[in-house]
């Protein structure tokens, strides 16, 4: 599909993806300027106070946006998943450009101005009325001016913790190796950031130029793109609000809802359309929290903000109890499910029926040419090949270095760490030599990518299941036992290859999939 096509067939969708993005912008920064102002409005009379809280300011710009979002997850009213606690998160992001061009603003101006404005008899709220905020307007309304262009930035890696946007189109492009996902979501983004930039920018002239016509045309001007801006942010939070409610449904005479998470790849967001189908067959009104990053789902279960999502037995025996991987399936499932029920309250479905281990992969060229099966084949060859692993893989107590160990790899360069959607598209492109990704992604047919047998039996099964909340676990129950071992590991490849490699929605490929079976 070109992009032109793309846009034809999804330009409503990308609409709706702009409005969420602009109605975190502006409420972010909004809030922003309502604490960033006053504050920096203080610390120009409390001197004293300066070093605290610009230094508090500074902080939170350091703190990686996703770090960020995961600490506020777990914390009562202003945390959670989905758009509020992205626009929390920005706000805080947004602070330190607000605060300390409000401090620069006002002391930058002569000292002489505010010997003549007391002279005059003028108070100290008059003062700042009349005088030093007019002068100090024009840096004030730059610092906002790169609070919103920041803000637009960030927002983006909102998207990982259910709260829409742009970046939604931006992680599904990675993790379906889809330029026009990519693209799409990259320039929709740019041209926010431009717009508002210009909008924000008249405006700011307005306040600087010297003559009067000139000042009156770009003020209205200025005035009327923000007008408008504003107007879309308004219609698209509500577009917004009324996505959320119509998401979640009409609440059946039980009164019980049922919210349903996923991880931020297409097989665990396949696995949730699947059980939320299921669930809505059942007469539930289900809220859908998909493609939630990092370890995000599983704080929001222990959060109590979601109700049940897809996870592996062998990543919740390693990852998340921190055990030393072992081989044995049922073992692994016995002692995750016990585990989970004593330390967290939190229920294990019954096994779906397939595994997705972790996959030692090469090109399928390099495979068929050198005549690579195994894992130690490739032993021998590969010392002057490029690695290429995911944060999770080269973190994780069944990941990297266990794994150079068994198989006494010795990389003569240092293996790269980065995305696991973008290690797919590296070793395509030839940028590296060996990943380790998922058995069941429908990338490696895409690709034509080879997965290597592990003759050492390194890894530990990965058996799907999914994870609940004790409190719904009966009513999820009936659901769970309907899913027990009723996907092989042939049909889950294939719906993510339809997916990743023919472009279908998840919503439509697990639909289909209940209806065959």
């Amino acid at each position: 599909m070109s992009f032109l096509d793309f846009i034809t067939a999804n330009w409503r969708e990308l609409i709706m993806l702009t409005r969420e993005h602009i109605a975190i912008v502006m409420l972010s920064t909004a809030f922003a300027v309502v604490l960033g102002l006053p504050l920096g409005v203080l610390l120009t009379r409390v001197r004293a106070l300066q070093a605290p809280v610009l230094g508090f300011a500074n902080v939170m710009q350091t703190v990686p946006s996703l770090a960020l979002f995961g600490l506020l997850i777990p914390i009562p009213f202003i945390g959670g998943i989905g758009a509020r606690t992205a626009v929390i998160a920005l706000a805080l992001y947004a602070l330190l450009p607000v605060i300390r061009n409000t401090v620069t603003g006002i002391l930058g101006i002569d000292p002489k101005i505010r010997e003549a404005a007391d002279a005059m008899g003028m108070t100290g709220a008059e003062r700042l009325r009349l005088v030093e905020l007019p002068l100090a307007a024009p840096v004030i309304l730059t610092g906002i001016r790169v609070a919103v262009v920041i803000s637009v930035g960030v927002a983006t890696v909102a998207a990982a913790v259910g709260a829409g946007g742009l970046g939604t189109y931006i992680f599904r492009g990675l993790r379906q190796n889809d330029n026009n996902l990519l693209i799409a979501g990259a320039v929709a983004s740019a041209l926010l950031a431009l717009l508002f930039d210009l909008a924000l920018g008249q405006i700011e002239r307005s306040f600087t130029i010297g003559e009067r016509t000139k000042r009156t045309s770009r003020r209205i001007i200025g005035l009327g793109i923000a007008g408008a801006l504003a107007a879309v942010a308004v219609v698209g939070g509500l577009l917004v609000s009324q996505a959320n409610l119509g998401r979640a449904g009409e609440l059946p005479a039980s009164g019980e809802r049922i919210v349903v998470g996923s991880k931020d790849f297409t097989e665990s967001i396949i696995l949730a359309e699947i059980l939320t189908q299921l669930l809505e067959g059942e007469g539930f009104a289900v809220e859908r929290q998909f493609e939630l990053g990092g370890n995000l789902p599983h704080d929001s279960l222990l959060a109590g903000k979601i109700d049940v999502y897809p996870e592996y037995t062998g990543t919740a025996f390693t990852a998340i109890l921190k055990r030393d991987p072992i081989t044995d399936p049922e073992v692994v499932y016995r002692e995750t499910a016990g585990s989970y029920e004593r330390e967290f309250g939190l229920v294990l479905s019954p096994p779906l029926g397939f595994a997705n281990d972790f996959a030692i992969l090469i090109r399928g060229d390099v495979a068929r040419l050198q005549r690579l099966r195994t894992i130690s084949d490739t032993v021998p060859v590969s010392r002057d090949w490029q690695a290429g692993f995911g944060q999770d893989f080269m973190s994780r107590a069944d990941g990297y270095p266990g794994f150079v160990r068994a198989y006494g790899f010795a990389f003569a360069r240092q293996p790269r760490e980065m995305d696991l959607s973008l290690t797919y598209r590296a070793l395509a492109a030839g940028e590296l030599d060996i990943i380790a990704g998922n058995s069941t992604d429908g990338l490696i047919s895409a690709l034509d990518l080879f997965q290597l047998q592990d003759d050492r039996r390194y890894f530990p099964p990965y058996e799907a299941v999914f994870v609940a909340r004790r409190d719904k676990a009966e009513l999820l129950r009936p659901a769970f036992e309907r899913l027990r071992n009723a996907i092989s590991t042939e049909e889950m490849r294939k719906m993510n290859l339809e997916v990743d490699g023919n472009k279908r929605q998840p919503r439509e490929v697990a639909a289909e999939w209940l209806r065959e079976n």
